[in-house]
């Protein structure tokens, strides 16, 4: 949409001129344009449904118009620019819209991006990104707010990208979100950093982990470190992976979503077919968008990406609305809930439960 800038008179000589829209109340506007001295190439348009003239004045001449009694108002042709926030497909298919219409947005509940940092001037996250840790020491990567890779930025707008009429919103736009910085800006990290972006998480009182990474190759130390958070409280999601194939029958679930007490998320599509990358298994827990999802970068930026990576963020945002909505419930009953009302798609070791539902999930 278009929104005007605020109107209001320059200051400066009579002889200083500028564009004006001025609305007359009269039959004498021609004549009264004349008497002003307004020359006939300062009459720029005149406008046919109202009593309306596009014209170039002097200072001296728009004031002298606005004190005239036949004259409604006269304003500056202030610029505009064109404005406006889209509604990613993944946020009301997974029933977040209803559920913001409904007043949950995910409003205190924190929510750790265990990821490659996350850009906090961004225009769609500044507000929301509280804090920060990374593992790393070195110079280029020691910053959790500095998100070379853009993958984290990407993952933190679909939780929670603020309702702003700016770019995107995410599921739970008025959740607190955390950069914890375990990849690095190449987009990789080790289990060691892994297993020190949880703990950070567990004692900064987290509510909701969100890990969109994996690997193929587990460790009993990062299970435990797992196991913990979800013994401490906090719900742990995960992205299942991205090593899936067109039959989509064999067991590719990565590590830490293949752990029992980590959710772990495939993709679906806009028509609710898996994606043929997101991996199977029997650890496939719950679905959500990962196909065209569209979402923040560093530098004010936006772009869609496809992968596991992106469903996680739906689940932790819906997670974070829930929670907001039924903040009584144990981790364990928000993740047996989610399951309970998950819109059944088809074959569990390819779907879990099936697609996440917020709404759904608040009125049971």
């Amino acid at each position: 949409m278009f929104l005007p800038a605020q109107a209001g008179f320059a200051t400066g000589t009579p002889t200083e001129s500028g564009d004006y829209l001025v609305k007359f109340n009269g039959a004498a506007e021609k004549g009264l344009v004349q008497a002003f001295g307004v020359e006939e190439e300062d009459i720029l348009h005149e406008y046919e449904l109202l009593s309306v003239k596009h014209l170039n004045l002097t200072d001296q001449q728009a004031q002298g118009l606005e004190r005239h009694p036949h004259v409604d108002m006269v304003e500056e042709n202030a610029e505009v620019q064109a404005l406006g926030q889209t509604v990613p497909w993944g946020v009301p298919h997974v029933q977040g819209t209803a559920a913001q219409e409904q007043g949950h947005t995910g409003d205190n509940v924190k929510v750790a991006i265990l990821d490659t940092g996350v850009d906090n001037t961004h225009e769609d996250l500044a507000n929301n990104v509280k804090g920060g840790h990374s593992v790393f020491d070195d110079a280029a990567n020691s910053d959790p707010y500095y998100d070379a890779n853009g993958h984290g930025t990407h993952v933190a707008g679909t939780v929670g990208a603020v309702n702003n009429d700016l770019g995107v919103i995410g599921v739970a736009y008025e959740a607190d979100l955390y950069a914890v910085k375990v990849l690095n800006n190449d987009g990789s990290g080790t289990l060691a950093g892994i297993a020190e972006g949880i703990e950070w998480s567990i004692e900064n009182d987290m509510d909701i982990i969100n890990m969109s990474l994996g690997g193929s190759q587990g460790s009993s130390i990062l299970e435990e470190f797992s196991d913990l958070a979800f013994d401490e409280g906090l719900l742990v999601v995960a992205a299942a992976g991205n090593s899936g194939n067109r039959g989509g029958n064999n067991d590719t679930v990565g590590y830490p979503a293949k752990y029992d007490s980590v959710i772990a998320v495939a993709a679906v599509d806009e028509n609710n077919n898996r994606a043929t990358f997101s991996s199977t298994g029997p650890a496939v827990e719950i679905a959500a968008p990962g196909v065209n999802v569209l979402s923040t970068l560093p530098g004010d930026d936006y772009a869609s990406y496809n992968g596991t990576s992106m469903a996680s963020p739906h689940v932790a945002g819906v997670a974070a609305q829930v929670w907001q909505a039924k903040p009584e419930l144990s981790n364990a009953e928000l993740r047996a809930l989610l399951n309970e009302t998950a819109k059944g798609l088809g074959p569990s070791h390819q779907y879990g439960h099936g697609l996440v539902q917020s709404l759904d999930a608040i009125e049971n």
